[in-house]
């Protein structure tokens, strides 16, 4: 990735291509590891563990429409 930034021409398909669909998958279910290990016992169970993270990726993505609206970055 350090090769990536140093290349004065970026181009983004390098790094989609280095990257790939593997890595946005590892990255989610790190995610779903990293909720379940927070759940208190009491709560630790799949549905709970779906809704917790259903919650904070509507927020998310809520949160990043806000951001391409603010910073012009939309259509």
């Amino acid at each position: 990735m350090a090769a990536y930034f140093a290349d004065k021409n970026p181009d983004p398909d390098k790094l989609r291509v280095m990257f790939g669909p593997g890595q946005v998958d590892q990255m989610i279910r790190q995610a779903i590891q990293m909720c379940w290990m927070m759940l208190p016992k009491n709560k630790k169970n799949a549905d709970e563990l779906e809704r917790q993270i259903r919650r904070l990726m509507e927020r998310a993505i809520k949160d990043l429409r806000k951001d391409i609206d603010a910073f012009g970055l939309g259509d």
